[in-house]
């Protein structure tokens, strides 16, 4: 299935990179499904991603932010010693998960206790992205006093 994003490029600009993203998740195949996680809200601004990972220790994951994609990896060693498993319901498998992040997205912390990685993120908009006032100018070249009126 194919998606046309042009009513959105109508009334929309710089929007380009969302489109991109949704078509990606439109056109996705098989979603992995493990490890499971959460992502939950916490803030304005803030978010708490929450990975079950039973059997791994913090030196058998890897969490990295490449520009705006959150890449957990984990994989734990083999146990050399021989086990004999009546049921091994238990996955340590290899994984890698990818998360895209909003644009001025930061990993504040991740911590893994009880077998449960939590990745706070938040969202931090610089200065220079916050709503600005614009000054409204008369034609002459000098900003109107707020306030003034002008007769026709």
């Amino acid at each position: 299935m194919t998606y046309d994003f042009t009513p959105l490029f109508r009334s929309a600009i710089g929007f380009d990179r969302l489109a991109t993203i949704a078509g990606n998740v439109a056109n996705a195949q098989a979603i992995p499904s493990y490890p499971p996680y959460n992502i939950e809200k916490t803030g304005e601004t803030d978010y708490v991603l929450t990975m079950a990972l039973a059997g791994f220790k913090p030196e058998d994951v890897d969490v990295v932010q490449e520009n705006n994609t959150l890449v957990v990896r984990g994989s734990v060693p083999e146990n050399t010693r021989d086990r004999d498993w009546l049921h091994r319901g238990i996955a340590t498998r290899a994984f890698e998960r990818r998360f895209m992040l909003a644009d001025h997205t930061e990993i504040d912390q991740a911590d893994l206790v009880n077998g449960l990685l939590s990745i706070v993120v938040r969202q931090v908009v610089p200065e220079a992205s916050r709503p600005r006032h614009i000054p409204v100018r008369n034609g002459t070249g000098h900003a109107a006093p707020s306030g003034a009126v002008y007769a026709a």
